[in-house]
């Protein structure tokens, strides 16, 4: 019975020391998800000055430009964001899915796959879809701008090969109660939506309107990277919140479990100790 006794002791030793690293591990991630958030009031402040001042240039132009930094049509590009590391419960499996939706109502179209995010990437593997290119998530906040440089980058690059029909954009979305998957088209650029207003006096360019807005608009770009890598960034930690805070929640119970199996042995040892004793007292008296 000691054995037993010990054996339980040793359990709820481990599990209390799970439940203080899982307790570590939820408010570091509670932590990063709140810093995302507040990290995009400054991207989308720069994204509105691009914005501004692409309305700017276009005001100057006699029609607006179909396209922007696409060259032909066919390959359809679509980038993926997801989580570095796991504990985020079904995050990547909901990016994973839409992804393969989207794949399956295209048609038989051609895609080329660019993922951010290494547990991300394996369980996209794992469905039989394969990446082109694949590169590591951030794991601060502050890390934003450089993985929204590099992926900007890449597909320009891959823009320039030509034969691209489209990009697009599938991030986590930091929604209540379960985060939800956000979509953006890249390209082809849509002028559109863009607000033109006439201004009493055209603005100063030093460059041609047309190599202006071609600027503007990989700026623009950029910014939608960045605040779609952050609010994903968001999104995944407070996945990873509430996936700790039910296993804390499920180590609380087992503790519960442990602690009440250790009272009802040692009750069951005292019991055996008094009989053992009776025992052999009245042997002695026999």
């Amino acid at each position: 019975m000691t054995n037993k006794l010990s054996s339980i002791e040793a359990r709820i030793g481990s599990v209390q020391q799970l439940s203080t690293v899982v307790s570590a591990m939820r408010g570091i991630a509670a932590v990063r998800s709140r810093e995302a958030r507040q990290a995009l009031d400054g991207i989308r402040t720069y994204a509105a000055t691009v914005s501004a001042a692409i309305a700017e240039v276009l005001a100057t132009m006699p029609a607006l430009p179909l396209r922007a930094g696409v060259a032909g049509g066919g390959v359809h590009i679509l980038v993926l964001l997801m989580s570095e590391q796991g504990f985020v419960g079904a995050f990547n499996e909901r990016i994973v899915e839409a992804a393969r939706q989207m794949i399956a109502a295209s048609g038989g179209a051609d895609w080329e796959i660019f993922v951010a995010g290494n547990r991300g990437a394996v369980l996209l593997a794992e469905s039989g879809v394969s990446a082109r290119s694949i590169t590591a998530m951030i794991e601060h906040s502050a890390q934003a701008g450089e993985l929204a440089g590099e992926l900007s980058d890449r597909l320009f690059q891959r823009l320039g090969e030509g034969d691209v029909a489209e990009v697009l954009l599938l991030h986590g979305e930091p929604t209540v109660p379960v985060e939800t998957v956000g979509e953006k088209r890249l390209a082809p650029f849509d002028y559109t939506r863009f607000s033109i207003t006439g201004r009493a006096k055209p603005p100063l360019m030093t460059l041609p309107p047309e190599h202006l807005l071609e600027r503007l608009a990989e700026e623009f770009a950029f910014a939608e990277l960045s605040e779609a890598i952050v609010l994903s960034f968001a999104a995944e930690n407070a996945a990873r919140t509430r996936a700790m805070t039910e296993a804390n929640a499920n180590a609380e119970k087992t503790l519960e479990e442990l602690r009440q199996l250790y009272r009802l042995s040692r009750q069951e040892e005292i019991t055996d100790e008094i009989i053992e004793l009776a025992a052999g007292v009245l042997g002695r008296q026999s």
